[in-house]
């Protein structure tokens, strides 16, 4: 028997059976959520002091959407201040089950305070930045990142706000941060994605601009906004042929894309 932890902190028993059991469709089944643990048998010391000791790790557990394979666990480690920052790995249900243990009490008492703290101090600092108090904006997300140098909403916030300030070397600085974090690239952070971007440009960083969009490239190949920003970033750099390739590849991906087209039309006045 296990028990499987939920961000609400409920628990629901669960035997090791269960995946091989057809549930029917009109019973509702709570979605694993919350902290685990695994542990592993390593070597400590040199020599004749060698021994073996047991290392328990913590990691952030939540289902994800079911694929072809059927139920699926996203697990990402806890940083030193237990809060579930870096890459995130998939495991098949059972695959989870045989290594994880579940951790309700370190949840609640080391990890929930500490995402409750960092999480209203974030909202602090979209706040102050929202109102135009941008150093004290820069303060609570600097305080954030105390927490994770990792956190995508904090990250891109502090950048925008050095660019808001007209501090184009220290935005770069964040950019070169924000360039090597996959899950900048998320669709959830779509919108803070899409005005750093825009902000880069306008501020004048049109290579970093460049390397911006081409990295989310790496990751959305199909996406037409991102082939139109970045011909707006080569345009800014003055490389007209780069600009018009990948206008037309955004036209080519949707023909009725509305910027673009006025965009090509202005480029083609100017001969």
């Amino acid at each position: 028997m296990r028990i499987v932890v939920t961000s609400d902190k409920k628990t629901v028993a669960q035997d090791d059976s269960l995946h091989s059991i057809t549930i029917p469709e009109d019973i509702e089944r709570e979605k694993i959520s919350g902290v685990f643990s695994s542990q592993s048998l390593n070597k400590v010391g040199t020599g004749t002091t060698v021994r073996k000791a047991i290392q328990k790790s913590y990691w952030f557990a939540e289902e994800a959407a079911p694929d072809e394979q059927g139920r699926g666990i996203m697990v990402q480690p806890l940083n030193n201040n237990n809060i579930p920052s870096g890459p995130k790995e998939r495991y098949s249900l059972s695959e989870f089950l045989g290594k994880f243990n579940p951790e309700l009490e370190y949840y609640q008492a080391e990890v929930f305070p500490r995402i409750q703290e960092m999480n209203s101090t974030l909202k602090r600092a979209e706040q102050q930045r929202e109102q135009g108090a941008l150093y004290s904006a820069q303060f609570e997300y600097e305080a954030t990142l105390s927490f994770d140098e990792q956190n995508v909403r904090a990250n891109f916030g502090l950048g925008l706000t050095y660019m808001e300030r007209g501090e184009s070397e220290k935005a770069a600085d964040i950019f070169e941060r924000v360039v090597d974090l996959d899950a900048a690239f998320a669709p959830e952070h779509k919108h803070l994605f899409n005005e750093f971007g825009i902000n880069l440009r306008k501020s004048k960083l049109t290579d970093q601009a460049v390397e911006y969009y081409s990295r989310a490239l790496e990751i959305s190949k199909n996406d037409e906004n991102l082939y139109y920003n970045i011909a707006r970033a080569y345009y800014e750099q003055g490389d007209k042929d780069a600009c018009l390739h990948n206008l037309h590849t955004a036209l080519r991906l949707k023909p009725g894309h509305k910027e673009a087209n006025k965009f090509l039309k202005y480029i083609n006045k100017e001969g």
